[in-house]
């Protein structure tokens, strides 16, 4: 069956279970799965735990120590539920989730402030992810209203001195980011290793975007030279010549128009004011209009598995852009279910999102199940993964907990970013600690003024304050808990030692805490 009618039956088959909850379903499929292995569920999370999870998903920060304690006192049993929805309906939100899809779209190649604004105003009025795909794809320099969605194409556009426009990347990326598919290695050939793969695949996608070029640099303006004939290409190793006009991968190839020289444009460029003209056929249009839809089985899958994967830490497919036979699914049934239920909601990401939240296997503990001496494999999500925190979480998390002011975010902003975050084009999709941002948490003046006892600030409220209740600020502030005995008794010791010194022996604490892997990742 083609895979267009796969998709479209899919999305009108109800399953038996459809008048559960999604998240209920979801638990079901991952139980049903660990259950046929033998594989042992965590209980469910702590308070402690879960609040400090929520706030780190859906605000972007740690709670304040406020926020926390309001969430441990209320002894509502939908109290989980209310505060997901509430973290969903606050400003931190938008800016939260623009800061993960730039991560994760742009993987540090760059940011810019239409950019950035475009990626805010989109997650503020809930703009859906194909309008959204839709917007990057097309780089409509006439769509004033989405401007900054044009960054995506200009950036990768770029070219720097002799240098030419690595097409290549841009067309791996698209494959990548949009459709789960790494196409990188058959530019020159089927993939060696990946049967599902081929050539043909690359030079289709790539047919879209080779004829697109900058008009300017200094201007989120994409233009079109005209596409007149298929592209040619041919394997490295068989030799035979073949030629693709635009199509997505596994589908049919756009008819080019014969258009007459000097036909090609509905609307000429204009070398005065720089603008490129409209033209009669544009790959970026068609590819717009036909890559981010309900009918296309890639699109929603690849979108529905990087939900999972920015709440859960891990995807359903994994490495997230290996989607192939090869690779399958940890749980397929469950992963279609996604893939379908957010088609069916004209891809709301915040209607997933708030459905993974809810569900048991989001809330569930980072501790080992009782008995069990080793964590199982990840792909079972039967213990919750520790996952890294973003360069722009951690910032913000420090702010939170210290009680530093927006000053000090905008200093420390670029150093976090470059002590903290993957290099340009490296997926940060794993916990990975390094020399480079230990040593810069270690010494950098700006991070150790925040332990500072300074007035208002984190160290200076707890000096005020006897020794056992200053340990549980600082742990409430900084780990969103309460201390446990040995970290207790060990706090008590450090402050006896240093009685003389007593806020600045606070402050190596609160540095202790601070640096410790513990507030690092969302455990």
């Amino acid at each position: 069956m083609p895979r267009t009618i796969l998709l479209l039956a899919l999305l009108c088959a109800a399953p038996a279970s459809a008048a559960e909850p999604l998240h209920a379903r979801v638990d079901a499929l991952i139980g049903a799965k660990a259950k046929g292995d033998g594989v042992t569920l965590s209980a469910p999370a702590s308070d402690a735990e879960f609040v400090r999870r929520a706030y780190l998903d859906f605000a972007g920060r740690i709670p304040t120590a406020a926020e926390a304690k309001a969430f441990f006192d209320d002894s509502s049993k939908e109290k989980r539920a209310k505060l997901i929805d509430a973290l969903l309906a606050a400003p931190g939100y938008a800016e939260r989730w623009a800061d993960a899809f730039n991560v994760m779209l742009m993987e540090r190649l760059g940011d810019h402030a239409e950019w950035t604004k475009f990626l805010r105003d989109s997650f503020a009025k809930n703009a859906k992810w194909d309008e959204m795909a839709r917007a990057m794809l097309r780089a409509d320099h006439k769509d004033t209203d989405r401007a900054g969605a044009a960054f995506w194409l200009v950036k990768r556009l770029e070219n720097y001195g002799q240098n030419p426009v690595d097409y290549s990347a841009l067309t791996r990326d698209v494959g990548r980011l949009f459709l789960g598919k790494n196409f990188q290695c058959c530019e020159c050939h089927d993939h060696l290793t990946v049967d599902d793969y081929k050539q043909q695949h690359f030079q289709s996608l790539h047919a879209f975007f080779k004829n697109t070029y900058l008009p300017s640099a200094n201007k989120l303006i994409v233009g079109e030279k005209p596409t007149l004939d298929k592209t040619a290409f041919a394997s490295v190793f068989t030799k035979v010549q073949m030629l693709t006009a635009p199509a997505l991968p596994g589908g049919a190839m756009l008819e080019i128009p014969k258009l007459a020289k000097g036909m090609e444009f509905a609307e000429l460029p204009d070398k005065k004011t720089g603008a490129p003209g409209v033209l009669k056929f544009s790959p970026l249009k068609e590819v717009s209009e036909r890559l981010p839809t309900k009918a296309n089985a890639d699109f929603a899958r690849n979108g529905a598995n990087r939900l999972w994967f920015l709440l859960l830490g891990r995807g359903l497919v994994h490495p997230l852009d290996l989607h192939h036979s090869g690779n399958p699914a940890s749980h397929p049934e469950l992963l279609d279910l996604l893939a379908r239920e957010f088609a069916q909601h004209s891809f709301d990401i915040k209607f997933l999102l708030r459905e993974i939240a809810l569900s048991g296997t989001y809330q569930r503990s980072s501790v080992l199940p009782a008995g069990t001496k080793e964590a199982p494999h990840a792909k079972y999500f039967a213990v919750a993964l520790e996952r890294r925190l973003s360069a722009e979480q951690l910032l913000q998390s420090v702010i939170v907990a210290t009680g530093a002011d927006a000053k000090a975010a905008d200093v420390l902003r670029p150093k976090f970013v470059k002590a903290f975050a993957n290099q340009p084009r490296e997926p940060e999709d794993e916990v990975q600690p390094s020399l480079r941002a230990a040593l810069f948490v270690l010494h950098d003046p700006a991070v150790l003024g925040l332990l500072e006892a300074k007035p208002g600030a984190l160290v200076s409220r707890a000096a005020a304050l006897s020794d056992a209740e200053a340990t549980d600020a600082l742990y409430l502030a900084l780990l969103c808990r309460a201390p446990s005995a040995t970290e207790r008794a060990a706090v008590a010791k450090v402050l006896a030692k240093h009685a003389d010194k007593r806020a600045e022996a606070l402050g190596r604490v609160a540095w202790a805490l601070l640096a410790s892997m513990e507030f690092g990742v969302n455990h």
